[in-house]
This record gives structure tokens, sequence and C-alpha cells, in this order.
């Protein structure tokens, strides 16, 4: 069963139809509740490779700055790699963070619909409650993984124009003109890991409260 949810869940992901998938999802036992969870797990695990990511980028900055003779070629290339891959984990991040959005606006969407089904209004009251209590938590979540995410944005401009400067000037008077820039790029990816590491610690209070 689970074999064909995963392959039902790919096709319909490839078509680009959510409601449709999440339709199909509930008719094999996954409700929206479940694949909200699943998303923000999503999101934080491409947090946290960004976060390696981006200090290994820090790294290998570092190292050239300390560059004292050898091919600049490879060292170009080098830091150009980690510029590449920076870039793809911001747009994982980015990536994952949307589909958490998507996923819960349609949960908090058929919550409020079903609101009116209820026949008893004490447990209509009860739910309603807990909508309001579940969306205030999920609000303080997206907001700072949106506020995380807006961090990569300085960070990535500032290593793309390292990565300019260096292709065009492989020469070591090129190394000692990028000293200046070291400073406020670790400033910039220090901040942004450790926007990061609250997002990442709200993600994990948001899903052990959506797993109770």
């Amino acid at each position: 069963m689970l074999r064909w949810a995963s392959i039902l869940s790919i096709w319909l992901l490839l078509t680009g139809c959510q409601s449709a998938y999440y339709s199909a999802m509930e008719k094999v036992g996954f409700e929206k509740r479940d694949i909200l969870v699943d998303r923000v797990e999503d999101a934080k695990d491409a947090q946290e490779d960004a976060q390696q990511q981006f200090s290994s980028a820090l790294e290998r900055f570092s190292t050239l700055l300390q560059f004292d003779g050898g091919e600049l070629q490879s060292v170009y290339e080098d830091l150009k790699d980690q510029y590449d891959a920076s870039e793809a984990s911001a747009n994982k991040v980015s990536t994952r963070i949307d589909k958490v959005e998507d996923v819960a606006e349609a949960l908090f969407d058929e919550w409020q619909d079903e609101l009116e089904q209820y026949e008893s209004e004490k447990l209509r009251r009860d739910s309603t409650v807990k909508l309001k209590d579940t969306r205030r938590r999920y609000q303080q979540l997206i907001t700072s993984m949106r506020r995380a995410e807006s961090k990569m944005a300085p960070v990535l401009s500032a290593l793309k124009d390292n990565v300019l400067y260096l292709k065009h000037n492989l020469n070591a008077s090129a190394i000692g003109s990028l000293q200046g820039e070291f400073g406020s790029i670790k400033r910039d990816i220090n901040q942004l890991i450790s926007e990061m590491n609250r997002a990442i610690s709200q993600s994990n209070d948001f899903i052990k409260s959506m797993q109770q």
C-alpha cells in the first residue's frame, strides 16, 4: 500500500495538481495534517543541509585568503563550486518552505469549513480553539522560516560577486582585494545560521505539538 501511495504521490506532484494530490493521499490514509508534519520535517532537513553548505563555503573562502602560491584556477573553481552548491541549497530551502505553506493553507481552509458540520456546539468550540492555536503556532514557525530564508540572499550575492571578481582577476593581488569582503560574509553567514537554528528549533516544537 505504501509503495502505491509513493508512486501516486510522485505522479500527482509531477502533474502540479496539489488538490488532487491531497485528495488521493487522503484515500490511502494520509491526511493533510500528516503531510504538513512531513513537509515541516523536510524543510527542517533542508535548512540543516544549507547550514552545513554555507559553513563549508565560508571555510573555503577563508582558505582562499590564505593562498600562498599555486594554481589560482583551481582555487577559483573550488570557490565557484561552493557558490553553486550554496545556491542549490538555498533553492531547496525555499521550495520546501513553499510546500509547507501550500499544505498548511489547504489544511486550515478545510478545518475552517468543517467547523460548520458539527452538530455538537461543545465540540465545535473545542475544535475552533484548537484551530486558532495551531494557526498561531504555524504562523510563528513560517515567519521564522521566512526570516532565515531572507538571510540567504545577501550571502549568495556576496559569494557571487567574489566568484565573478576572481574569475576575471586570477592573480595574487586579487586575493588581497577580497580580504575586505571576508568579514562581511562571515557576519552574514553567522546570522543566517543563527536564524536557521531558531527556525529548526521551532520546527521541532511544531512537529511535536502536531503529534500529541
